[in-house]
């Protein structure tokens, strides 16, 4: 079991540039942890109920998808009210579960629309071991002293209409907030110095696409130029770049400056929702609605590379809003539609396929030899992670998983609908 975690976090690392400095060993500070490919150390709970290794469970007010982060002794989610109209951040302590912050952040006179499905609170925090970084898209993104709670700073300047509601999670890179802000209307990615606030760069996405009615006139905004998917920043030849989903493409940006290095296009996809999985030399990102798949890029290329740098694709069981996992040579994943699949990371080639049943949005989470799939129902599946589909245990909990999990000291942390678990064992 160890060997095979050994294995695993050294295939999801080998090109990662993406784990947060200044923060402990066993927090979870970001979407999907530490290194930003959803991989815990072993020890995690497999079974769990209402019953069985709940350590305490708390009620979080609003509706809000936003995944937990855990720093110190406390984990922080976002939540805004289903109006949209009052955004704020909870903090509970680790240990407890005890409310111990409860922060209004920003209150929005006019809040856009937000497709029943999302909420205004979907984006999940990022801390960095002295702020956590809080953004719910163009409504507002703040900084949080992480031991006081205290406001450092606020950003309400930013022009996007998010169309469907905002999704994109932000990512911390050396001094700099990483965050998507791929609308409808603009489509383009800043990043703004942590300790200030102020924009250190800004880039137009290269590829705009516009809708074209049946009159023949072009519409401008629509699906077609939204995309929800976290950035990962990776390092190529000994330099960071950003690997960054959009609409139609996904690209490759100089953290420091900006500048697009080179891009993939696909025509066919929009939308897309998930962080980019990196191992054997490779960046594997599914490319979203309706018609994506899933691609292996070599991240060296420059310019248009679409013709040169897809190692290879596949086109069917590719999810379009859980990320995937990568443990060896295997990449893991389950569709919205609850068909999981094991698929040979260097190939490209099918292992397995099987249908687990339910409807996914979170993604999943390795631990050791498991991998666990948490669907919207509060149902989790976990599988081993082999090249042979075997369930060791089903656990239902609570009133459905939107949100990813987070995993820490031993423990996972679970967001319902409605409420925060700690499940221990």
């Amino acid at each position: 079991m160890r060997t095979a975690w050994v294995i695993g976090l050294a295939a999801a690392v080998c090109l990662s540039g993406s784990s947060v400095r200044g923060v402990a060993a066993d927090d979870w500070p970001q979407f999907r942890g530490p290194n930003g490919q959803g991989i815990a150390p072993p020890g995690l709970p497999l079974t769990w109920s209402d019953s069985e290794h709940v350590q305490w469970q708390t009620p979080i007010h609003g509706r809000a998808w936003s995944s937990p982060i855990v720093v110190g002794d406390r984990v922080w989610v976002t939540t805004a009210t289903p109006d949209g109209k009052t955004l704020g951040v909870v903090a509970v302590n680790r240990a407890t579960g005890a409310v111990v912050q409860d922060e209004k952040l920003f209150e929005v006179a006019t809040p856009q629309y937000a497709h029943p499905f999302n909420t205004y609170g979907s984006p999940t925090p990022v801390a960095d071991g002295g702020r956590i970084y809080v953004t719910f898209g163009a409504p507002g993104t703040a900084a949080l002293d992480a031991k006081t709670g205290k406001v450092l700073w606020t950003r309400r300047d930013f022009e996007c209409n998010h169309f469907r509601g905002a999704g994109s999670s932000p990512i911390v890179f050396r001094d700099r907030l990483i965050m998507h802000f791929d609308g409808s209307d603009h489509q383009f990615v800043v990043a703004l110095d942590t300790k200030t606030g102020k924009t250190l760069w800004r880039t137009e996405r290269s590829i705009d696409f516009k809708d074209l009615k049946p009159d023949g006139t072009i519409e401008a905004e629509g699906d077609m130029r939204k995309a929800f998917a976290t950035p990962h920043v990776i390092e190529v030849g000994g330099a960071p770049v950003i690997i960054s989903a959009g609409s139609k493409a996904t690209y490759g940006y100089d953290p420091m400056t900006g500048k697009e290095l080179w891009r993939i296009e696909d025509r066919n996809a929009h939308s897309g929702s998930t962080r980019p999985v990196v191992g054997h030399g490779l960046v594997y990102i599914p490319t979203g609605f309706p018609k994506g798949g899933l691609i292996a890029i070599r991240p060296d290329g420059t310019g248009d590379a679409t013709a040169t740098h897809i190692a290879w694709r596949l086109d069917r069981g590719i999810p379009n809003k859980p990320s995937l996992a990568l443990v060896g040579n295997l990449l893991f994943m389950v569709t919205d539609a609850g068909v999981a699949q094991a698929v040979d990371a260097t190939k490209g080639t099918v292992v397995w396929t099987s249908r687990i049943g339910g409807t996914f949005s979170a993604s999943p989470l390795v631990s050791g030899d498991r991998v666990y799939f948490f669907d919207e129902d509060g149902k989790t599946t976990v599988i081993e992670a082999g090249p042979v589909f075997k369930v060791l245990a089903e656990n239902r909990l609570g009133d459905g998983f939107m949100a990813s999990p987070a995993a820490a000291d031993g423990a996972l942390y679970l967001r319902s609908r409605t409420r925060l678990y700690r499940i221990g064992g």
